[in-house]
């Protein structure tokens, strides 16, 4: 390499029990590696926080191996190449990848996919929207839900960075969309921001009564991002044949024992209603039909979205922390150095 760059990197110091801790991850410092053929290294601009970032760093039963106690924290992020060591690559390419909670990268060609630099958007929204958040939320909606013009949506974490968007794509097929958020900031932006029908504080109000008000002809469609108390508060009120995409399960992810599932199980059987899990790389094939649909929705207006941005890859586990504390509006991700001039 022409010069000896140093790393910064946060590995996985032991399994979280309930909410992360400072003691859970440890800071690195060490020198870049060589590359070898093949490889590219990948100065990371910005990091995406997800919910999911909490279970890799548990060993339960996932559709990944955990990462593993030492190793570097998993997570997705968007840089620009350093250095290649592949003829497909070349110093100032933008891309994404797996790039780990670390400021540079050394990554396999194959493991990373090439950004436009002439795309009319901003970099940052290849974090926030054009990316898997994005794919997740068309796939999940479209694929799973398969909303019909004049039925309901119900978005939970609606404030979110998957459900703000799931919400919106709804509306532009000609769903009415309620959603729930945490606060009334939150839903003030999801009803005067981003054209939502209706929205619950669940903190402040009564889920099931709220439901009632706003969705008085029932629930075709529940896009589930949280389970737990508001799933329970939906199942009641799904139409026949109602579809629910089984997104994410974020209010039981700190848990230390093992939480009861729905009480109102019962309503999927009488309702006739699907459930369908899903994780979103088993869409990857699928990405560029999502991406084109969605690059095209934001350029003519219809697709919005907002960013906690945190400063510094030193305070990637406050963003986390951040995160499931709700204390975010859209997507949360790091911005881990300067953005190449485009």
């Amino acid at each position: 390499m022409s010069e000896q760059r140093m790393n910064q990197q946060w590995r996985l110091a032991r399994r979280p029990q309930g909410q992360i801790r400072d003691e859970d991850l440890t800071w690195h410092q060490e020198p870049v590696g060589q590359l070898a053929d093949g490889q590219v290294l990948v100065r990371t601009v910005y990091l995406s926080i997800d919910p999911t970032n909490r279970i890799w760093m548990s060993d339960m039963d996932q559709y990944m191996e955990p990462v593993q106690i030492g190793d570097i924290m998993r997570g997705g992020g968007v840089g620009v190449v350093e250095e290649s060591k592949h003829s497909d690559f070349a110093a100032g390419d933008l891309v994404s990848g797996m790039t780990g909670w670390q400021h540079y990268a050394v990554v396999g060609a194959d493991e990373l996919t090439k950004l436009p630099k002439d795309a009319p958007v901003p970099l940052e929204a290849f974090i926030t929207v054009l990316n898997h958040i994005g794919a997740t939320a068309y796939f999940g909606l479209f694929d799973i839900g398969e909303p019909k013009a004049g039925e309901t949506v119900v978005v939970s974490a609606a404030a979110g960075a998957v459900g703000s968007l799931v919400g919106q794509l709804a509306k532009n097929h000609g769903c009415r969309v309620v959603g729930t958020a945490g606060s009334d900031e939150k839903c003030k932006w999801l009803t005067d921001e981003l054209g939502f029908d209706g929205a619950i504080n669940y903190k402040t109000e009564d889920v099931g009564q709220a439901l009632d008000k706003h969705c008085s002809d029932g629930i075709d469609v529940y896009f589930d991002n949280v389970g737990g108390a508001v799933l329970d508060a939906v199942l009641p009120r799904l139409n026949l044949k109602a579809r629910v995409p089984t997104c994410g399960l974020i209010s039981s992810y700190n848990a230390t024992k093992p939480v009861p599932g729905p009480y109102n199980y019962g309503s999927i059987l009488m309702k006739r209603a699907r459930v369908e899990g899903f994780i979103i790389f088993d869409y990857a094939p699928r990405f560029p039909e999502a991406m084109a649909k969605l690059v095209q929705w934001m350029a003519t207006g219809k697709l919005k979205y907002r960013s906690h941005i945190v400063d510094g890859l030193d305070q990637a586990p406050q963003g986390l922390r951040d995160m499931f504390a709700g204390a975010n509006i859209g997507k949360v991700a790091v911005k881990v150095s300067d953005e190449p001039a485009r």
